[in-house]
């Protein structure tokens, strides 16, 4: 990650930027729940908060209590009210080439009818729904309309498999579950209503099923359960009134990999949310009234939701959303979309520009990109080269890249350069938010010096923080706020160097970063061994010059189970059966013994030093020493 690169902010970036100077951090240090109250200033309240922020009960902490507003009227009608009534909100490209764009109004119509049918349907204020669709404007039409009623929603990733679609749902007790007929990927056909109908034949919590219809396939429908969306919108009132919601009541839930097998509910809720990702969207991507954002998460991901669907609307600003891939039909399917709606903002993962990388820059020399004002990276850290190659052919050396570091648990960007000011060195996030407080510790939570890497810590609350896992306080404390008292520990390695810039480096618990998505070894560890062959399995992430990690498991049989490749294949897709493709390994490594120490617990960095072909580590707490010798003989055997 050294470099001895620094590029200023270009001149006529500065000129026109939203931030010249550096007066919000000298207002953010100076008092910063100040600061986070004028920011809190920039949305409509049904009425004002008494206190910003309520410490009384930490980690449990409280913000803006005694607020009250919507997210939907923040994102939705307060622009109709606006001149920005008849601006875009929505750009949808679907991945066949159809579009379509909806205005503030038009997409103000069209929530309050989803909201309205959703009521009808018996959902009430706290009922929790599962939103399971691809990227498709009713997928945010479904977001806000349960905003708008107050329905707490959980948006599960289209890409995961009914066995994942399932775990979440019963875990969060939902009462409605939102999907669409089918949906296209690299132009074959995803059965979703059918994942979801297998899904919840094992719940007993889900009373009904809304179906959009995306592509007029034919789908089994249950009489008095399964209920089609178009046939219900046309008997339903046009305007459904905005519920007065409390600054901290629930707001959505998303579930994440984490180190146990069972996922993580992260509850965010309403308030504190909305400022964080309001004003983080408007500082960080130095918004434009002119500008055509475009995020190429999905919102099955945190990404997706802030930066896609509440920060950007709750500005006014105008997304592009889009249902396809990078490849599909061609390698420039990105760069032609941004030349076709002129994108000024472009915000993407490392992975993807290693793969773009990969591909050549004749893809990119095909279509004009002069549009571009501002890159953005998001999900893992970026390596140096990569940035310098989004740089120089994507930005074409004009646009600063904001490198952009935060988690699902925080909610909102919390370390980024602001462009207009931040001098960038490409692989550094560079400089905490304005209002966020970050230190580099040792394993005893001592701060240390420059250029030491250690754990990074969040020292001080903000707004769009977690508040709990749901149903589960207990692991909450103890993943968040046990190991460092007093600071959220946030799970990665970094290192803060002479500039106070920072440098992220990884995770630290055992969490895959596989393309910017986080993936339980757990979970992984536990489809495995649900086959009947498998005796123990210990999973790892080696690093990957496409994916950040890529996936690595170590399997033990069961006697008389021999490890054959077919059996490797069969385990494979087990586990894109239980999780999805994402979390397919690719390698799996049949051993006799996992090495273990003397309590018994999987020394699994031992296996990333393997897998990884570096030096073993410390192997002194090892119960047997030869076990990890064969290990290593049989890895690069088969290597």
């Amino acid at each position: 990650m050294e470099n001895n690169f620094v590029y200023p902010p270009p001149q006529h970036f500065k000129e026109n930027a939203l931030v010249k100077d550096d007066t919000l951090y000298r207002r953010a240090a100076a008092d910063r729940l100040n600061f986070w109250a004028e920011m809190a200033e920039g949305l409509d309240w049904f009425k004002k908060w008494d206190k910003v922020l309520d410490e009384s009960d930490a980690p449990y902490y409280r913000w803006f209590v005694g607020g009250k507003l919507n997210v939907s009227y923040n994102c939705l009608d307060r622009h109709v009210n606006s001149f920005r009534r008849n601006k875009a909100a929505v750009i949808f490209e679907a991945e066949d080439g159809s579009n379509v764009t909806l205005t503030y109004y038009q997409l103000f119509r069209e929530v309050n009818r989803f909201a309205a049918v959703m009521q009808q349907m018996g959902v009430q204020k706290g009922d929790r729904v599962v939103i399971y669709m691809p990227m498709v404007p009713e997928a945010v039409m479904a977001m806000l309309a349960c905003t708008r009623i107050g329905a707490i929603h959980s948006v599960v990733f289209s890409g995961f498999s009914t066995e994942a679609l399932y775990k979440r749902i019963n875990d969060l007790g939902a009462k409605l579950l939102v999907t669409v007929d089918g949906a296209t990927r690299r132009g074959k056909f995803i059965p979703l209503k059918e994942n979801a109908q297998q899904a919840i034949e094992a719940c007993g919590c889900i009373e009904k099923i809304l179906v959009v219809r995306r592509l007029g396939n034919i789908v089994q429908m249950q009489p008095g359960r399964d209920y089609w969306y178009h046939e219900l919108v046309g008997q339903v009132p046009l305007y459904c009134s905005p519920a007065e919601m409390d600054a901290e009541d629930p707001l959505f839930l998303l579930y994440s990999s984490g180190t146990t097998g069972t996922p993580k509910g992260i509850l965010h809720t309403t308030a504190g949310y909305l400022v964080g990702v309001y004003t983080t969207y408007r500082y960080v991507f130095d918004y434009h009234e002119e500008d055509i954002f475009w995020s190429t998460s999905d919102i099955g991901w945190i990404t997706g939701q802030s930066y896609i669907v509440y920060g950007p609307l709750a500005n006014g600003a105008t997304i592009v959303i889009f249902e396809g891939t990078p490849d599909y039909p061609q390698r420039d399917r990105f760069w032609e979309i941004i030349e076709k709606y002129g994108v000024t903002v472009f915000y993407t993962a490392p992975t993807a520009i290693s793969t773009f990388m990969q591909w050549g820059t004749a893809w990119v020399k095909k279509h004009d990109l002069s549009s571009l004002r501002l890159l953005g990276s998001v999900g893992e850290p970026i390596k140096p080269d990569t940035w310098l190659w989004f740089y120089e052919h994507i930005g074409q050396k004009r646009c600063p890249i904001v490198d952009t570091w935060w988690q699902t648990e925080t909610g909102m960007i919390m370390i980024s350069p602001l462009p207009g000011i931040t001098a960038l060195k490409p692989g550094s996030a560079t400089l905490p938010f304005p209002g966020v407080e970050v230190q580099i510790v040792d394993d005893q939570g001592r701060p240390l010096p420059d250029n030491e890497a250690g754990h990074m810590v969040i020292t001080s609350p903000w707004p769009a923080m977690l508040r709990t896992l749901y149903n589960d306080p207990e692991r909450y404390e103890k993943a968040y706020w046990k190991q460092f008292p007093g600071c959220f520990y946030s799970g990665d390695g970094a290192r803060r160097d002479e500039d106070g810039y920072i440098w992220i480096l990884g995770r630290l618990d055992d969490v895959i970063n596989v393309s910017g998505h986080r993936l339980s070894t757990a979970e992984i560890e536990g489809a495995l061994v649900r086959h009947t062959g498998v005796a123990e399995a210990a999973v790892i992430g080696r690093a990957h010059e496409i994916k950040n990690q890529a996936v690595a498991a170590f399997v033990t049989l069961k006697e008389g189970v021999l490890g054959t490749e077919e059996l490797r294949e069969e385990l494979k897709n087990l586990v894109v059966k239980e999780i999805g493709a994402i979390a397919r390994p690719d390698d799996i490594y049949f051993t006799a013994e996992l090495p273990k120490t003397r309590s018994g617990k999987i020394m699994r960095r031992l296996l990333r030093d393997i897998a990884e072909g570096r030096a073993l580590g410390d192997t002194s707490t090892l119960l047997d020493a030869e076990v990890i010798a064969n290990i290593k003989k049989s890895y690069e055997g088969e290597g």
